[in-house]
């Protein structure tokens, strides 16, 4: 089986993900799309992260009616900070029957030489790259690389966030399930 894996905070996930991870197995070899929870991510600001488990529970509520998708907690219980290399070799030793590619941005893409041993990365792993204005990908550093381009929606998650902040309806920019569970715990009033 074919895997993508979708790294992210997903503070909280939101419909733009769900409409890149959607576009992605109708448009690749995918089979499917795990939403892999970055417990922390060192560039983020720790004070607006929910915690992992609470984000963990959202994106599986996102989820939960689509049996091609799936949340994953695998860097949850590997050492923090956690490098894409790092949770890729894990898994790949853990499920060697199944093959790994790691879906990105363009921006994102734009920095993996930067990444921690990012010249094994892109040897041993392919690469499905969405397209995001503004990044076009113009240097592939050998890797394996399909570029796609999916459907965008201009939301994000800083939004989404101070939206409910300023207690204004979240309504079609996340899954209803996801909208209800935030509101029910109040998370990112703050």
């Amino acid at each position: 089986m074919h895997i993508g894996l979708y790294f992210g905070s997903f503070n909280p996930i939101h419909t733009g993900h769900l409409i890149i991870a959607n576009h992605i197995i109708a448009h690749t070899e995918i089979d499917k799309v795990w939403f892999v929870v970055s417990p922390h991510n060192p560039l983020k600001e720790a004070h607006s992260l929910l915690n992992e488990y609470d984000r963990l529970h959202l994106v599986n509520l996102a989820i939960e009616d689509n049996s091609k998708f799936r949340g994953s907690n695998v860097e949850f219980h590997l050492p923090k900070p956690s490098y894409t290399i790092d949770t890729l070799t894990y898994l790949t030793e853990k499920f060697p029957l199944e093959r790994f590619s790691v879906i990105m941005g363009s921006d994102s893409f734009q920095n993996i030489h930067r990444w921690k041993n990012f010249e094994q990365l892109v040897a041993r792993y392919s690469f499905i790259v969405y397209n995001r204005p503004g990044f076009e990908v113009k240097e592939t550093h050998g890797a394996n690389i399909t570029v796609l381009k999916a459907p965008l929606l201009d939301i994000s998650a800083t939004y989404i966030r101070n939206e409910v902040k300023e207690k204004r309806s979240i309504r079609y920019l996340v899954p209803d399930a996801v909208r209800e569970y935030i509101e029910s715990n109040n998370y990112y009033q703050k």
